[in-house]
């Protein structure tokens, strides 16, 4: 299947309050055309037959008949026509397979540019529906307005968000700069959900920081898999190395995922030409594999920080280099994220994501489920959790990398 492949910790898939967490790549205006005109097949034909025998249009007409006669306000035929194709999407299940409408498509699109109009945070959802703040951006409208890593989002603009897929609750709290959101938010340790109102503001995703620390150890700290994240991460490599780098420590904690393209652009700055970075693996058997493309690599000791929000891309990246030897892992278990989602564009302007194949790490490990275990197991001190911004002289994981380093 053509179109935008997507990987993400709905995850989480986290997302920066636009939608992250995710792998993807291209897409084809031969997705635009229904399945049996691209494919020739009569793919849904048994399912289709196998409905009608239950006579389900007559139980949807008698459904529209009560509503209409019961319901205390006029129907809308257009949300009941998306309302039937999100339910028979939203039946599978699958929190990672979803529909959009024209406009949610169109939002969609927008989301993986590095920039946007909103809170400016990273959120992720976890297994049992929950949107989570993992890391408001400093100086942003969530950090202003006090929300806290870990928060839950319960509320927006009065709406629940039980149920609500991530990428629509992302869509609810973006809008025009200037604009405000209502939410609610559950916190651990108060007795009462946090009501705020915040103002909406252009953000511009930070996706990678990086410095020299000590003993000319580089630390490159990347957010998210976006658009700008490729280049941002080699153009930090290429600065580190000129600077005389001697251990390199790449920091993916809370780093909910991205785009295909961009983790394996920054994967073949690391590894050998030609060595593979990740396979997918469809219903069918089919498979495909993507490989290093350039010929740089990194000839330096290199440790990868990993926790339990470290998703899809971010699993990718790790376990293709805890593979090949050529880092170690250190921190937390990472979320486990194996799956690997498809952007379909329909005719009319609005999509699918569907769940369409596993993907597995260069020695064949599919992590869905269980997640990357770190070589060097270090949880981060109790004291630090919670906290928006840590010193890195006082991060207990990578301090830890940095000795690992010093004796390697």
């Amino acid at each position: 299947m053509k179109g935008k492949f997507l990987l993400g910790m709905f995850s989480g898939v986290l997302m920066s309050l636009m939608l992250f967490g995710l792998i993807a790549c291209g897409s084809s205006d031969e997705n635009k055309l229904s399945v049996r005109e691209q494919y020739g097949t009569d793919a849904g034909g048994e399912i289709l037959e196998d409905l009608n025998e239950r006579k389900y249009t007559d139980k949807i007409a008698n459904l529209l008949a009560l509503l209409d006669y019961y319901y205390i306000d006029e129907l809308d035929a257009d949300a009941i026509e998306e309302g039937i194709y999100a339910g028979l999407v939203n039946s599978l299940g699958d929190i990672y397979t979803t529909y959009y409408t024209a406009e949610e498509f169109v939002e969609f699109n927008e989301s993986s540019t590095g920039s946007y109009a909103g809170l400016g945070s990273t959120v992720t959802q976890d297994a049992n529906g929950n949107i989570t703040f993992v890391k408001p951006f400093v100086n942003g409208p969530a950090h202003k307005a006090g929300i806290l890593p870990g928060d839950i989002l319960v509320e927006i603009d009065g709406e629940s968000t039980v149920d609500m897929d991530l990428t629509e609750a992302v869509s609810k709290i973006k809008g025009e700069p200037g604009t405000t959101v209502d939410i609610k938010i559950y916190r651990a340790g108060e007795s009462d959900y946090l009501s705020m109102t915040v103002e909406r503001a252009f953000v511009e995703v930070p996706t990678v920081e990086y410095q020299m620390l000590d003993n000319k150890i580089g630390y490159i700290y990347v957010m998210e898999f976006d658009e700008v994240t490729e280049q941002q991460f080699i153009d930090a490599v290429d600065d580190l190395e000129a600077q005389g780098m001697q251990g390199m420590i790449v920091d993916l904690r809370d780093n909910p995922g991205g785009l295909l393209s961009t983790v394996c652009g920054m994967l073949s700055r690391i590894v050998p030409k030609g060595d593979m970075l990740v396979y997918m693996e469809d219903k069918y058997g089919r498979t495909e594999e993507y490989k290093s493309d350039s010929a740089e690599t990194v000839d330096v000791p290199i440790t990868v920080l990993i926790n339990e929000n470290s998703a899809s891309a971010s699993e990718v990246f790790a376990g293709a280099l805890q593979d090949y030897g050529i880092a170690t892992l250190v921190g937390t278990q990472s979320f486990g994220k194996g799956i690997v989602q498809s952007i379909v564009p329909l005719q009319d302007g609005s999509a699918i994501k569907v769940t369409v194949s596993r993907y597995f790490t260069p020695n064949g490990v599919c992590i869905h489920g269980v997640g990357l275990t770190p070589d060097l197991e270090v949880e981060l001190d109790e004291e630090l959790k919670g906290q928006l911004t840590i010193p890195i002289e006082d991060d207990n994981q990578i301090q830890a990398a940095v000795e690992y380093l010093l004796d390697h």
